[in-house]
């Protein structure tokens, strides 16, 4: 499966202005319909990414909302997406794909880091930032994603780094991953399998730095040993 239907969306828009569990219960078979074609274009996502790369697991996510702990009771979401994850430990990082009537969009690295890897990577940047500067304003990468959104940092310095670092807008980040958005006709064309690739692909020398950094320690010795 390589392209995705207008119908798609078509559904997803109908279940924003029904997002009550009668109305899915109506529209079920639907739902199932086209659950089944978007994961074949998740499976064909995945038979792509391990042309280059290494798939450890999909994650298809639930179309189902947790409001255990949100104002917001609808039952549904009404996007749809799917992550990969990358095998083996000396890989790290995660693509993420996400398709929304005018909210479509990918990201790739890391989100939400264990406390550990958070500073190793904090600690990284406050010794050396050259490399991960040169990857984030490589000309391709850079026109693609641009930067880690500023909206994901602390609003301070964290413990144990001054505010006055040269480093510290890199520091201050919380996560580090980038995005790129899509337009619904760029989702529905013959090309939006080809084009999501591209995009994913793009992230793999941050990949690779980020991967060195998270198995290495500050000295450069392999953790994985």
């Amino acid at each position: 499966m390589n392209t995705i239907p207008k119908e798609i969306f078509q559904f997803l828009e109908k279940l924003k202005a029904n997002n009550h569990r009668d109305w899915m219960t109506a529209n079920k078979k639907e739902y199932q319909n086209n659950e089944k074609i978007l994961k074949g274009f998740y499976a064909s996502i995945a038979e792509r990414l391990n042309e280059k790369d290494e798939i450890e697991k999909t994650k298809v996510f639930r179309i189902n909302r947790d409001v255990r702990f949100s104002k917001d009771k609808t039952p549904y979401n009404v996007h749809r997406s799917v992550s990969y994850s990358r095998a083996g430990a000396h890989r790290r990082g995660g693509y993420y794909l996400r398709l929304e009537s005018g909210n479509s969009q990918i990201a790739g690295g890391f989100f939400s880091p264990e406390p550990g890897d958070l500073l190793r990577i904090r600690k990284e940047f406050e010794m050396d930032d050259r490399e991960i500067r040169e990857i984030l304003a490589q000309k391709d990468f850079y026109k693609a994603f641009g930067g880690f959104n500023p909206s994901n940092q602390v609003k301070t310095a964290p413990k144990g780094f001054s505010k006055d670092h040269s480093s510290i807008d890199l520091i201050k980040n919380k996560s580090f991953f980038v995005t790129h958005s899509f337009t619904d006709s760029e989702v529905f064309a013959p090309d939006f399998l080809d084009k999501v690739i591209y995009h994913f692909e793009l992230l793999h020398p941050f990949f690779d730095y980020m991967s060195d950094v998270l198995t290495t320690d500050l000295n450069g010795v392999s953790l994985l040993e």
